[in-house]
């Protein structure tokens, strides 16, 4: 989309929609090929854009990935017409021979007069290019290429579906006439077909169904889906066909018209931010220049954490620095780009690699552990507890929707961004072990689109991943409401003694501090709970329990918890061997 139009004397500026997805040629070029549900949207979005173009009577003349944009929420658009005809109807011809010669039309090579079905040959070639990773016609050269198009018979891969054949074989017909898509009805031709039956054509239209890859975009400036070789070049004006000497008003009722500056032909500098794969790939940026480290703010086992000042701003921020030859943190840092936009979930601020160490600055959580926050507190209720446990569900719910499991859910990971004490200044931190569901061929995935591409054992997998998060919380809320933890007894209980208490199941849901709880928190406290990972709730299910749904009904006379501090140094020693704790018990149930 074109949003505004400025114009000197000899230039022309066109500010456009800034694409921060990347092109689709990139995407491929890393993935090698897509799953055949990617490939139904990314063509069933490109078909309604090519159908647009047609009813406007334009051909689009250049249908390539490089051409083919995503948005931030993983949507296609088309961009750069420089070779686009337009006033062309099904009864007129266009005859320049233009394009990138392997995504050619055969009437487009031999010359003959082309009309808007040559868009359809292209679309069959970057559906086939999408499913294979190859191009249906390249030669050794491009005179190879071109006779190849005219005349080669098409290899058609016997891996795809009978669908996926069918519509490349229509539409690879070198008679534009009786290709799919040129007769009477257009776009309805291919709508029609059945590779794909199971596209909603209305959702679609209305961006109502979910993209397969959602682009980690954490920042507006961000651009590590562009390709470095192109981002790393110094900006130069692209190359135009020169007016005519009275086309001084060539341009009348642009937004904007300036008188030429004198430096005007001097070279753009390139400005912005480096991106998260040059970062990670190249160590012209070091972290001390930006940054000023402090003292340290946790200690792990492949990880410190210090409190670090930005240089410029004097801002203050946290600084996750990783060894990486004990962790590869680069899934880490996927799902905070991906995912760090939401309010309960820590931001990232930026990532420097030095070769040996990675450094992932976040925003500093100045308001500590919520936990401890909690078992501070003079007077807690559970109206209060039922608040804080709506914000980290639902935040979880998040999550899990996006096929994102934490699976390391320890109060250490739950902290407040400032002292509030607010349940919106709850931060879920500390992705370190969390995993990104993916296909087959490691793309990833959605849960809506998992059915046909994901392995049986990845999906079991996923769903005890999930149920190991809920324990987690079940554990939290044992916390909050009583302040000692359902398996520790003490600090001096060994992860062997916690793992028995765990594997059978039993805890005390009566007497002593529970007196005090409703019936309806002991059930949510059962249900998250359960030892079967099958029979646990999952995040949607405890969001609609009634001790949340009715939260303003709950009591809030304060709870009489146990606040002596040897159970709660054991509480925090439970959850700090979390990692062992649900790795073995989710062997033991596998």
């Amino acid at each position: 989309m074109a949003f505004k139009a400025f114009q000197t004397e000899g230039k022309l500026y066109l500010i456009l929609d800034f694409l921060r997805g990347g092109d689709l040629f990139t995407r491929l070029s890393k993935e090698v090929m897509f799953t055949e549900d990617d490939v139904k949207f990314y063509l069933a979005e490109l078909a309604l854009a090519l159908d647009h173009l047609h009813s406007l009577g334009i051909i689009y003349r250049d249908l390539k990935p490089e051409n083919i944009l995503l948005d931030e929420e993983g949507h296609i658009k088309l961009t750069d017409f420089g070779l686009s005809k337009e006033s062309i109807d099904h009864e007129k011809k266009a005859y320049s021979f233009c394009g990138t010669v392997e995504y050619m039309a055969p009437e487009v090579v031999n010359r003959r007069g082309h009309t808007q079905s040559a868009d359809w040959w292209s679309f069959g070639v970057l559906m086939f290019e999408m499913l294979t990773g190859t191009l249906p016609f390249q030669g050794k050269d491009r005179k190879e290429t071109m006779t190849m198009i005219l005349k080669a018979k098409l290899g058609m891969p016997q891996f795809l579906s009978p669908e996926a054949q069918s519509l490349l074989r229509m539409l690879f017909k070198r008679n534009p006439a009786n290709r799919l898509g040129a007769g009477p009805d257009g776009v309805e031709e291919i709508k029609r077909h059945p590779f794909f039956s199971k596209i909603d054509w209305n959702k679609l239209y209305r961006r109502e169904i979910h993209p397969p890859f959602k682009p980690a975009t954490g920042r507006p400036e961000d651009t590590f889906y562009f390709d470095p070789e192109f981002t790393a070049k110094t900006p130069k004006d692209s190359p135009g066909i020169p007016p005519s000497a009275n086309a001084h008003q060539l341009f009348r009722g642009f937004s904007f018209v300036a008188i030429a500056s004198d430096d005007e032909s001097q070279s753009m500098q390139t400005v912005g931010v480096h991106s998260i794969v040059q970062q990670l790939h190249r160590n012209s940026i070091q972290f001390t220049d930006g940054y000023e480290v402090k003292e340290d703010i946790g200690v792990g086992s492949y990880s410190i954490c210090k409190r670090c000042i930005h240089k410029a701003s004097n801002m203050e921020y946290a600084v996750k620095i990783i060894d990486k030859s004990k962790r590869d943190p680069t899934e880490e840092i996927e799902i905070l780009l991906r995912y760090g936009q939401h309010p309960n979930i820590i931001t990232l601020k930026d990532v420097y690699d030095d070769g040996k160490y990675v450094y992932v600055v976040t925003e500093l959580m100045k308001g500590g552990e919520l936990l401890d926050k909690i078992l501070r507190q003079k007077f807690f209720s559970e109206r209060e507890a039922s608040a804080v446990l709506f914000t980290i569900t639902k935040t979880v719910e998040y999550l899990h929707a996006q096929g994102v499991v934490h699976r390391d859910l320890k109060p250490s990971n739950i902290l407040y961004v400032d002292e509030s004490g607010n349940p919106e200044s709850i931060r879920i931190c500390d992705f370190g072990f969390a995993k990104q569901l993916r296909a087959e061929n490691g793309l990833l995935m959605t849960p809506c689109y998992t059915a046909n591409f994901v392995a049986p054992e990845v999906l079991k997998r996923q769903g005890y991943d999930a149920a190991c998060d809920i324990w987690s919380l079940g554990v939290l809320l044992y916390t909050m409401l009583t302040g000692y933890t359902p398996f520790a007894n003490g600090p001096d209980d060994t992860p062997e003694e916690i793992l028995a208490r765990i594997g059978s199941g039993k805890f005390s849901l009566s007497g002593g501090y529970w007196n005090t709880v409703s019936d309806t928190a002991k059930d949510l406290v059962s249900k998250m709970l359960h030892v079967d990972p099958h029979q646990r709730l999952t995040a949607a299910q405890v969001l609609s329990h009634p001790w949340i749904v009715h939260c303003d009904q709950l009591p809030q006379y304060q709870l009489n918890r146990q606040d002596a501090p040897h159970l709660v140094k054991a509480s925090r020693y439970l959850f700090t061997q979390s990692d062992l704790i649900t790795f073995t018990a989710n062997e033991l149930l596998l």
